[in-house]
């Protein structure tokens, strides 16, 4: 019982089902009423001159003046936004209004039975029978409408001629009821398969909302990734290339983090990543986008023409969400912030140009001014010239031949006697000259040229040490990025073995700002 009961109810739960029901309704209207309109002029003409005026005139008249005027109604709510609820009132008023128009035709219809003879009587039997049959497949989409139009039309037509004692028309009702059986098991077959359409593909929006959320925004702090950062940002630096369009860009890194999240674990770490995330878009405005890159770097792009000092003032309130420790699980933790930018177009007019050059600038204000914003300038243009010329002759030249060691003596203070020698790499080149070891080092340590240039200082360390007195060791420097690279590790094993010498007059030292750099590095 309470699955009939349904097929005439309205969904008024499901708003997509409805909005699809009345754009397939509104679609169908016209047809509806004009084929109710044709039908009854029609039959009306068959019987002007027979029938009184009021039935052949007046009556169909109004009812063809009701058709127009709802047809209209119709037409203007074509291609308009519906709100659920009134979706809902406007598709229960249709089924109710539907029922009531379909038996004052049948009225009026059967109102002229009695002027007629045999051959009009036919047309009005036609008239009722096509009319319904057409109106069920305009209605079809609306179901309940379709089965309340059946039933108030073709119940009391199918009673009306199995009482009218005529064999003929006797036959007809009965197979007027068989068609009206069949029709009504087409039409919820068909209206099943209509709203099972439109939960589909509701379905797959959803789906594809949810896929384009999980490709689109960060799952941790519920930002925007890496992906849209940068879509975004191409966007921009093309109406950057093409219209001088301004605007910023900047990355952020936290300061401390790491150790937070080593000490207390990922757990804490992430909340604290979390809470950072909502601390910016509580000091950003319209003009700015937030989107977290990975690991604790976030990515900022302003949408306006900035000077320098605004930009500034941009970074520093950036940084200052930091100023607050950040309390969770019971633990207070204090991380800082630096940040760097990238004006646009100035800076550069590809998006892989702006995020280099403020990761550059963020590069700087983390070795120099950590926990303040830094904006990318002509001297640090001046100084990636000089870094990328170094890099160049790096990867051309013989490192063998051109790298050096200096032995810096180690003396025991309490013996004063010589126990060994720290090795310094020195690098001349014919076009350079001398580089200082921190600055070609450090180019190598961004690049993966340091593990080839390790390998090398060490063969020569190894190999003066090995003229030395046995008490005498050797100290040499490795990069962080030597020791998180397993080939690098089994390589530098392989030579120490290889060498000859008794591997504990070897000390390794890592320096701390290797390991800084290394622990920013393996955060992203």
């Amino acid at each position: 019982m309470k699955n009939t009961l349904n097929l005439f109810r309205i969904d008024a739960e499901n708003h997509e089902l409805m909005g699809a029901q009345l754009a397939a309704f509104s679609r169908q209207v016209p047809l509806l009423y004009f084929i109710l309109s044709v039908n009854s002029i029609a039959l009306a003409s068959t019987h002007l001159g027979i029938a009184p005026t009021v039935l052949t005139v007046v009556f169909p008249g109004v009812l063809v003046w009701a058709c127009a005027i709802r047809c209209l109604i119709w037409l203007q709510r074509r291609n308009r936004v519906v709100e659920p609820k009134a979706a809902a009132r406007t598709l229960r008023a249709t089924v109710m209004l539907g029922g009531a128009l379909g038996f004052a035709f049948l009225a009026w219809a059967l109102s002229l039975f009695p002027y007629g003879d045999t051959s009009r009587h036919g047309h009005i039997l036609f008239f009722v029978g096509i009319t319904v049959v057409s109106c069920i497949f305009c209605l079809m989409h609306v179901r309940p409408a379709a089965l309340i139009l059946t039933g108030t039309v073709i119940a009391p037509f199918v009673v009306f001629l199995l009482a009218s004692g005529d064999v003929v028309h006797i036959a007809i009702g009965l197979n007027l009821f068989l068609v009206t059986v069949a029709m009504i098991y087409i039409l919820i077959i068909c209206s099943g398969q209509f709203a099972a359409m439109v939960n589909g593909q509701m379905e797959t929006r959803r789906l594809s909302n949810e896929n384009f959320r999980l490709a689109n925004v960060d799952s941790l702090t519920d930002l925007p990734n890496r992906r849209q950062f940068f879509h975004r940002l191409s966007i921009l630096a093309e109406q950057a290339r093409t219209a001088n369009h301004r605007f910023v860009v900047g990355v952020l890194d936290l300061d401390g983090f790491k150790a937070v999240n080593d000490l207390y674990g990922h757990g804490v770490g992430d909340r604290v990543l979390k809470e950072t995330g909502q601390r910016l878009l509580k000091v950003s405005d319209d003009t700015q986008f937030i989107a977290r890159l990975g690991g604790d770097e976030f990515g900022i792009i302003v949408d306006a023409g900035l000077d320098a000092e605004a930009v500034l003032a941009v970074g520093a309130r950036i940084c200052s969400v930091f100023d607050a420790p950040f309390s969770v699980a019971g633990i207070v933790a204090k991380i800082g912030g630096s940040v760097g930018f990238a004006l646009a177009p100035d800076a550069g007019s590809t998006a892989e140009l702006l995020y280099e050059r403020a990761d550059y600038a963020l590069y700087h204000a983390k070795a120099r001014y950590r926990g303040q914003p830094v904006i990318f300038s002509r001297e640090h243009e001046v100084e990636i010239r000089k870094l990328s010329t170094i890099e160049h002759t790096l990867r051309r030249i013989d490192l063998d031949a051109e790298l050096s060691l200096h032995f810096q003596p180690i003396v025991n203070v309490g013996t004063s006697r010589l126990v060994g020698f720290e090795a310094l790499a020195r690098w001349h080149n014919p076009e350079l000259g001398n580089v200082a070891p921190d600055v070609f080092i450090s180019v190598a340590e961004r690049t993966e040229l340091i593990g080839t240039i390790t390998q090398v200082l060490l063969r020569k360390a190894l190999s003066a040490a090995s003229s030395w007195p046995q008490d005498m060791f050797l100290s040499f420097n490795l990069s962080m990025r030597d020791l998180i690279s397993q080939v690098t590790i089994l390589q530098i094993v392989a030579i120490i073995e290889g060498s000859g010498i008794d591997p504990r007059r070897i000390i390794i030292e890592v320096t701390e700002t290797a390991l800084m750099q290394a622990s920013r590095c393996r955060s992203r």
